[in-house]
């Protein structure tokens, strides 16, 4: 909700000036007429700068203490003064927790409260809050999604831990290559010069240890401005559209991103559409926790759908990217008036099989990394060993 900060006269005659939160101008009158002051100007205030997001450990500490304090029948004013003083907290995230509380005094909702820290709380963690302050219940929809943000904290650290060996991996295919290049191969530079000719592979290598060596800060520009060139073309829209269609058909890898998505999307909406947000609302908010460009923009129809009386089952159908057995599992629930129950079943499943979908990526990224290093390795030293053997072999025929 906006802000505006308003000019007025009293009823006193005398000039007043304060803030104040509505809809629009008309609102704002009205909220100042009631309050006995005569409106004769006011500004938006501009929004506030962007804050750094907070991440889904400290959602999950947020929330549980949430939940927990307020379902112990403490106040929420006096449950969020108490997460400001926790000596433990980062000082970014205490100024975001003494904003809100500065604003909670004031008599804002909590949403709107943290709807105005600049994006450091997520959209689905605001329209939850607010579906729990008008129905009640803050409590039990707090400690959801306290549960909600600890599970996607947890496959985040395991999509961590699992690509640490992948990256190592191609630190040590880096650290090799610059070796040989830097180290090796120069100890053979003097014995190769003396031969009239080389091997086509120790050709190439000479090449590109000589290109590395002479021109090392022209290439390290060169890769430099590469890298900010492919980021800026990989953050176009269309470029990123096709990508993201792309990772969803890759022969291999493909059905692994689609249990990854499908997980997110369900476990997302599962904690919405059991908060009492409407599904076409709750899938307004949960298509943007999915991570794919591609599959965000076929909800437009699919949410167009359901709106007009089609069933939830039919409009995920018509989406590309989801795996199957969520569609079917959301007919089910229709069919038995257990939607809520189901959508938490195939969340918890999908939330499994994507653990296992992100093992079974790794386990095919460690021997493909294996093979490229033994590739590269071996390409080095038969590059280095052709012409040596070529020496033997014309010593040894010269001597006959």
């Amino acid at each position: 909700m906006p802000k505006y900060h308003y000019k007025a006269l009293n009823e006193e005659g005398k000039r007043v000036s304060g803030t104040m939160q509505a809809q629009d101008e008309g609102q704002l009158y009205q909220k100042l007429r009631a309050e006995g002051l005569a409106f004769t100007g006011a500004k938006a205030v501009g929004v506030k700068k962007q804050t750094k997001k907070l991440k889904a450990l400290q959602l999950s500490d947020f929330c549980r203490q949430i939940g927990t304090l307020t379902g112990s029948g403490v106040s929420l004013v006096r449950a969020i003064n108490i997460m400001v003083q926790d000596e433990s907290i980062k000082p970014a995230h205490r100024a975001i927790y003494e904003d809100v509380l500065r604003l909670v005094r004031q008599g804002i909702a909590l949403s709107d409260a943290m709807e105005q820290q600049g994006g450091a709380f997520p959209e689905l963690l605001t329209n939850m809050f607010r579906a729990a302050e008008e129905s009640g219940g803050m409590d039990k929809t707090a400690l959801r999604l306290a549960r909600h943000y600890d599970k996607d904290y947890r496959l985040q650290a395991k999509v961590k831990s699992s690509t640490t060996y992948p990256k190592i991996l191609c630190f040590l295919i880096v650290v090799v290559v610059v070796f040989m290049m830097g180290f090796v191969l120069p100890s053979f530079e003097d014995m190769f010069s003396q031969m009239e000719t080389l091997p086509l592979p120790t050709r190439i290598l000479f090449g590109i240890s000589d290109l590395v060596t002479e021109h090392w800060l022209i290439l390290l520009v060169l890769v430099v401005i590469l890298f900010f060139v492919i980021r800026i073309i990989l953050m176009m829209p269309k470029v990123r559209l096709g990508m993201d269609r792309i990772k969803t058909h890759l022969p291999l890898f493909g059905k692994l991103w689609r249990t990854i998505y499908t997980a997110r999307f369900a476990r997302t909406l599962s904690s919405l559409y059991s908060a009492g947000i409407p599904i076409v609302a709750a899938m307004q908010v949960a298509k943007k926790t999915v991570g794919n460009l591609y599959i965000e923009s076929q909800f437009e129809g699919a949410i167009a759908f359901v709106r007009g009386g089609g069933n939830l089952s039919e409009a995920i159908d018509q989406i590309d990217g989801f795996v199957p057995k969520m569609t079917s599992s959301i007919r089910v629930g229709e069919e038995t008036g257990g939607l809520d129950a189901m959508l938490d079943t195939i969340a918890d499943t999908l939330e499994y099989e994507s653990e296992m979908a992100i093992n079974k990526m790794v386990s095919y990224m460690e021997p493909a990394l294996i093979i490229a290093m033994a590739v590269i390795v071996g390409f080095i030293m038969v590059a280095v060993m052709m012409p040596i053997y070529g020496s033997y072999n014309s010593i040894e025929s010269s001597s006959y």
